[in-house]
């Protein structure tokens, strides 16, 4: 029963985290609500009697990673990390719509098409792993990981390049267009410079000359 409980606050934990990461219109906010998340993530782990990877999922991403995202974040600036009024790719939006619901579904027919069930799959790696009992957690896991999940785990850094690829494309610097655009502007907002000579009819039409400007004469009869 207590792990019951315990589970269920560590996923309204990890869903109310998830919720914030993605309706949280500042990035700061949407970084600390993945912190909860990975809380949560760490939570369930324990549960799962996997000390190592709550220990990682604690130290390396909430601890490291929620901190580099933070450090980018101030480092292109809060203002511009809040501009989601502009698309850097046209139609990024709608295409971003239907790639997430294409991995929705295909993530449900994996979980639903699993040999036994929703979580049978998960809990007979976890049997199977735990009944080598003379081998550390480390090396369970990398047992595990690079026999039976390898295809998994290089779709998984392939997953991680695109969205380095993803996060490059989408903060791209825009700072030579809004220079062009400035200078537009300022080229619009001056007034057009006369050709060379365009005012000597008028410095003729006033009684100049034009060589400069009139000296009164100061030797006139006394």
């Amino acid at each position: 029963m207590t792990e019951v409980v315990v589970f269920l606050v560590a996923a309204a934990l990890m869903v109310g985290g998830g919720l914030g990461v993605v309706l949280s219109r500042n990035p700061v906010h949407s970084a600390l609500f993945l912190i909860q998340t990975l809380f949560g993530v760490a939570v369930l782990f324990v549960l799962q009697e996997a000390h190592f990877l709550a220990a990682v999922q604690v130290i390396v991403y909430a601890g490291a990673i929620v901190v580099l995202f933070l450090f980018v974040i101030m480092l292109l600036g809060v203002d511009k990390a809040e501009d989601l009024s502009v698309d850097p790719v046209a139609g990024q939006r709608q295409v971003g719509v239907i790639l997430g619901a294409a991995v929705t579904a295909l993530g449900l027919v994996v979980v639903l098409v699993a040999t036994d069930g929703l979580t049978g799959r998960v809990a007979t790696a976890r049997d199977r792993v735990l009944e080598n009992s003379e081998f550390t957690d480390i090396e369970r896991i990398g047992r595990v990981l690079f026999s039976e999940y390898a295809l998994a785990f290089e779709i998984t850094a392939a997953l991680l390049t695109i969205a380095v690829i993803g996060a490059v494309v989408l903060t791209r610097s825009v700072a030579a267009d809004e220079v062009l655009d400035d200078l537009e502007r300022d080229d619009l907002s001056l007034p057009a410079a006369a050709p060379f000579g365009a005012n000597d009819s008028d410095l003729l039409d006033s009684g100049s000359d034009g060589s400069g400007p009139e000296v009164p004469d100061e030797s006139g009869a006394g």
